[in-house]
This record gives structure tokens, C-alpha cells and sequence, in this order.
């Protein structure tokens, strides 16, 4: 069984609505009524030069990218069983430089960060949690840029070692076994996923 819940992550005050009707659909759908999986996949970017980025696009992507996650996560934590899987999406961006993405990047490395320390804050409870970060990946979220920008593809492809930008079922299988029996003595880690961009 399955659900579909709508949540605006750059409201804290949706949060809270969301979260009762995880509780509604968890007690409707799920056996032990909590979940075994969060993945924090939603986040936003805003490309601008580092001196001509905006108060204002800091904000949204720290709010979107950092504190939803941050708080999301906070708020699941009773509804998420003992030996369950936290997985956050970071980015390849936290590890090479390229401009204009300074505030994205920004935002990812502070969630691997906090990827970090709930590793060990919540061990005692068998729950893992990992970031897989994706280099560049043909998603919703990039087909306009890529479809514009024809000589930004042929530099990413030409700087990847398997020589391609990347889909997401390249991903998929990463995350699927972070959250599997076999992924569960893998915690506080990055996974770059990549196909050897920069090596």
C-alpha cells in the first residue's frame, strides 16, 4: 500500500500539518504504524556568482535545503522504527568547485553534516544514516539548463570518467542498498555517485 502526502518544505509551519498526516497514513497503511526509510531527496538552487548572490536566494535554499531536512527529520524521528535508514542527497558539488553554484553547494555540505552527527546520535537505536552525493544527473530538475547550455554537457562529460551525465538509476541502486539488510553496517558516510567526475 501506498500514499501520496503534499508538503511545502519551506514552510515550518507546513511541516506540522504534514506530519499528522504521516501519523494518519502511517496508521492506515503501515502494520507497525511508522516508517523504515526517510530519504531527504527535495532541495532547490539558485545560480549566481558569489557577488551577486541575493540575501534573499540564501534564504530560500537554507530553508529548503538545510532546515526542512533538519526539522522534517526531528519531527519523524518517534515515527521511524529502531534499525531504520536516513539517507540525505547531497552533491558532488561539496567536493570540486564550480561557479555559479556556491549556495547550493553550501547548503549540501551542511547536510552532510548533519547526516554526520545524527550517525552517532542515533545509533544507540540501530538507525543508520548516510549521504549519497550525485554529480551531475538528467532529471526534471536539470533538462532546461542542460537542453540550453550544449557546451556545459560536453564539459561535463568530457571531465566524467565514464564519460556520460548521469540518470537516475545510476542512483537508485546506491540508495535502494543504504536502505537495505545488506547496507546496515554503513553509517556516517558519503557516497559520491558521480561516474568519476574531476578524478
Amino acid at each position: 500500500k501506498s500514499t501520496a502526502l503534499q508538503v511545502d518544505l519551506s514552510s515550518t509551519e507546513d511541516l506540522a500539518r504534514f506530519i499528522m498526516e504521516v501519523k494518519g497514513a502511517l496508521n492506515t497503511i503501515s502494520s507497525t504504524k511508522k516508517l523504515d526509510i526517510l530519504i531527504n531527496n527535495a532541495g532547490i538552487e539558485r545560480k549566481a556568482p558569489f557577488d551577486g548572490f541575493s540575501e534573499n536566494d540564501f534564504d530560500d535554499i537554507m530553508d529548503t535545503n538545510v532546515k526542512a531536512p533538519f526539522f522534517l527529520t526531528q519531527a519523524l524521528l518517534p515515527h521511524l522504527n529502531d534499525n531504520g535508514r536516513i539517507i540525505m542527497i547531497g552533491t558532488g558539488l561539496t567536493r570540486f568547485s564550480i561557479d555559479p553554484y556556491i549556495g547550493y553547494a553550501a547548503s549540501k555540505a551542511a547536510l552532510t553534516t548533519i547526516s554526520n552527527y545524527l550517525a552517532k546520535i542515533l545509533a544507540t537505536r540501530g538507525i543508520t544514516v548516510n549521504t549519497v552525493a550525485p554529480g551531475a544527473l538528467r532529471t526534471d530538475f536539470t533538462k532546461e539548463f542542460y537542453e540550453q547550455n550544449p557546451a556545459v554537457v560536453a564539459f561535463i562529460e568530457k571531465s566524467k570518467a565514464l564519460g556520460r551525465i548521469g540518470l537516475p538509476e545510476d542512483i537508485c541502486g546506491l540508495i535502494a542498498f543504504l536502505c537495505s539488510e545488506e547496507g546496515r553496517w554503513m553509517t556516517g558516510q558519503r557516497l559520491e555517485a558521480s561516474g568519476g567526475i574531476f578524478l
